[in-house]
């Protein structure tokens, strides 16, 4: 089964040891509305896609579940 976006997010930030909330201070939102958008209850902004992959040094293809690899280079 292929993962969603948000469980690629959730993922992510667990393996960078970060908090919801950190991740909301970085993208100037609370942490109630991340949690909505980790949970998919809220659809992820686009400047909010683009700042994770930046922090996650990722691609966007990647972070929604297009690609298997982080990087757009592979």
């Amino acid at each position: 089964m292929q993962k969603t976006y948000v469980d690629i997010m959730r993922e992510l930030r667990e393996d960078n040891d970060k908090t919801q909330q950190e991740l909301a201070d970085y993208l100037g939102t609370s942490q109630t509305m991340y949690a909505r958008y980790e949970r998919g209850a809220n659809e992820l902004p686009i400047r909010h896609l683009i700042k994770l992959c930046k922090f996650y040094h990722v691609s966007a293809d990647y972070l929604l579940g297009l690609s298997k690899h982080r990087n757009s280079k592979k």
